[in-house]
């Protein structure tokens, strides 16, 4: 079977906005607060990074636990990684992830300064130059027949979709009007003319956005 390059959980707002701008090392999603736009995903009994115990189950839940279902590589854009911009002046810090990162597969960060490989615990981030189809074709290989996630952030993914390369898109649309910032859309209906679109609402009150490949 084909390996598919997904995007999974990808948190927007009502108009579409996925990140804030001015990102900083303290605030890396910018003058958005990250919360706002993933709580539904933190509720669930399979979130991650839950520490105590319960949690939601339902829908939601089971679009949590979809997020590494099959997943042997993940890409992103370098600025989910860290908020550096230029060439890379530390390489001492390791970017926001802590000692083990959530991902537990090769991750593929995309930048026009290279810097050697790094691995933290199970994950090992590969830091390269090239246009989205020579990076697919990197993670493709890295993931040894699984699929590839994409996990953003916006711009990143945008580069994806404009190269027609996505094959699968999650996106939860939480009803938060944020007005400005990094903006994965005006409009889902963009996206139609490649994608079929299912629309589920969930009582959590996001919207869920499923899209696949015509």
């Amino acid at each position: 079977m084909a390996q598919l390059l997904r995007v999974q959980n990808f948190n927007v707002s009502s108009d579409g906005i996925g990140a804030g701008e001015d990102q900083t090392l303290e605030r890396p999603f910018g003058h958005v607060e990250p919360g706002d736009l993933s709580a539904w995903a933190g509720a669930t009994a399979s979130w991650p990074m839950r520490t105590d115990p319960g949690g939601s189950r339902g829908l939601d839940d089971y679009l949590t636990r979809d997020y590494a279902r099959d997943i042997g590589a993940e890409i992103m854009g370098r600025n989910k990684f860290g908020p550096q911009r230029g060439p890379w002046q530390d390489h001492e810090w390791q970017g926001w992830w802590g000692d083990e990162p959530p991902f537990r597969t090769p991750v593929f960060v995309l930048t026009h300064h290279k810097r050697p490989s790094l691995t933290l615990s199970d994950t090992t981030f590969h830091f390269v130059d090239a246009d989205p189809a020579t990076v697919l074709e990197q993670a493709r290989e890295a993931a040894q027949g699984k699929d590839v996630r994409l996990g953003g952030g916006a711009t990143t993914i945008r580069e994806f979709l404009d190269a027609d390369l996505v094959d699968t898109l999650h996106v939860a649309v939480s009803p938060l009007k944020l007005g400005t910032g990094v903006r994965l859309w005006e409009s889902p209906d963009e996206l139609l003319d490649r994608f079929h679109l299912d629309v589920v609402p969930s009582p959590s009150g996001v919207t869920h956005h499923l899209f696949w490949r015509k």
